[in-house]
This record gives C-alpha cells, sequence and structure tokens, in this order.
C-alpha cells in the first residue's frame, strides 16, 4: 500500500522543482532527493516525468476555491479577485504558470491536461457566482456560466500572469465593477442591430425642377 505522507511529500517537491528549474529540466532524481524518498517510490505511483508533472498540476489545478456568499455580483467577484490575485501571485505559481504555458504550446499532453483541468474548476466557480446572481435577480434566467467564465476570470488572469502589472489597493473593486457591468451586458438577450433608417433616394422627389 502506498503512504500518502510520501506522495504528498513528492508533490510538493515536484512543485517546489518545477517552480526552479521548469519542466525542460525537472529530473526524477531532483525530485526524489527534494523530496526524501527513493527514485522507485516515485516509479511506483507514476511511469514517467510527464506523468508524475501531469498528475500533480492536474490536482492542483482543480482544487476548489472558497467562496463566500457576499450578498452581491459584484461583492462576488472581487471577493473571487482578491483569492485568485493571491494564488496568482504566489512564488511557486508566478513561476511554474508561464513555464508550463510555454511547454503546453510544445507538447499537447500538457496543453490537454492543462486546458482540462483549469475548464473544470473555471466550471464550477462560474456556475456558483452566475446562479447565485441569477437568484438575486442580477442576471436573467438562462445566463451561460460557460459563456460568461472568461469575462470572470480573463482581466485579472491578464494582468497579474500575462502583463505582470502591479495591483494597488483601488484595482480590484473597480475590476469586479467592470466585469459585473459586462456580464450583465452580455447576459441581455440578443437583439437584432438597427441598420438605421432607409437611405434616400436622391435621383427622384420634390427637389428636383426641371425645365
Amino acid at each position: 500500500m502506498l503512504r500518502d505522507d510520501i506522495t504528498t511529500a513528492i508533490r510538493g517537491a515536484v512543485m517546489h522543482e518545477l517552480a526552479a528549474v521548469g519542466y525542460g529540466r525537472l529530473s526524477i532524481e531532483a525530485v526524489a532527493r527534494r523530496a526524501g524518498v527513493s527514485k522507485t517510490a516515485i516509479y511506483r505511483r507514476w511511469r514517467s516525468k510527464l506523468e508524475l508533472v501531469l498528475a500533480v498540476v492536474s490536482k492542483v489545478a482543480v482544487q476548489r476555491l472558497p467562496l463566500p456568499d457576499t450578498g452581491t455580483l459584484r461583492g462576488d467577484l472581487e471577493m473571487l479577485f482578491m483569492i485568485m490575485s493571491h494564488a496568482l501571485r504566489h512564488p511557486l505559481a508566478s513561476q511554474i504558470i508561464p513555464d508550463l504555458l510555454a511547454e503546453a504550446a510544445r507538447n499537447p499532453e500538457i496543453a490537454q491536461t492543462l486546458q482540462s483541468a483549469l475548464q473544470a474548476n473555471q466550471h464550477t466557480i462560474g456556475v456558483l457566482l452566475i446562479e447565485r446572481a441569477v437568484e438575486r435577480g442580477e442576471l436573467p434566467e438562462g445566463a451561460d456560466p460557460g459563456a460568461l467564465m472568461d469575462l470572470i476570470v480573463g482581466p485579472l488572469y491578464w494582468r497579474i500572469a500575462i502583463a505582470r502589472t502591479p495591483l494597488d489597493a483601488a484595482d480590484l473593486p473597480r475590476m469586479a465593477a467592470a466585469v459585473a457591468a459586462a456580464l450583465g451586458v452580455a447576459s441581455e438577450p440578443h437583439r437584432p442591430v438597427d441598420s438605421g433608417p432607409a437611405p434616400i433616394d436622391t435621383t427622384t422627389g420634390s427637389g428636383s425642377n426641371r425645365s
């Protein structure tokens, strides 16, 4: 039977090694040394470096975020952004995420695993936020969490993980207000675009006076 404490130590070692050297230079030997276990202990659980990293990263990515009900969509968004910003700015996450995204561009298995894990997590968060807002009457019935989730996580993820722009105290409330407004607009029933008044026929009419 595999010991849970050894499995936990290996997972922690993988995260630290990813942050320290990246996926490309990560080795089973280094993970074993950092975890204080033998390589055999790792291979009993995972068959390869790729399988090990995918399993560990998937487990971290699908962890549910605690999201208390603040009573408003704007408040829920601000709480989510606060939790996400702390997670994304963690030293391990800030080093691991860019490396894995670069690796995913070269490795379809990593890309697929990251996409599946992140989509599952985002869907869970989206359903919770959107259902609460619908129940309060802040969003209309039928609002689709899947379609709205990019609007929720995109701005903060871009700011912290891609642009790496510092956040000040006023940024999260301002971002929450903007996203809440955007969700309201995006949830409105589709209406045909008004093409405006018909063009005026300038070839005939009372304005012509020929003699």
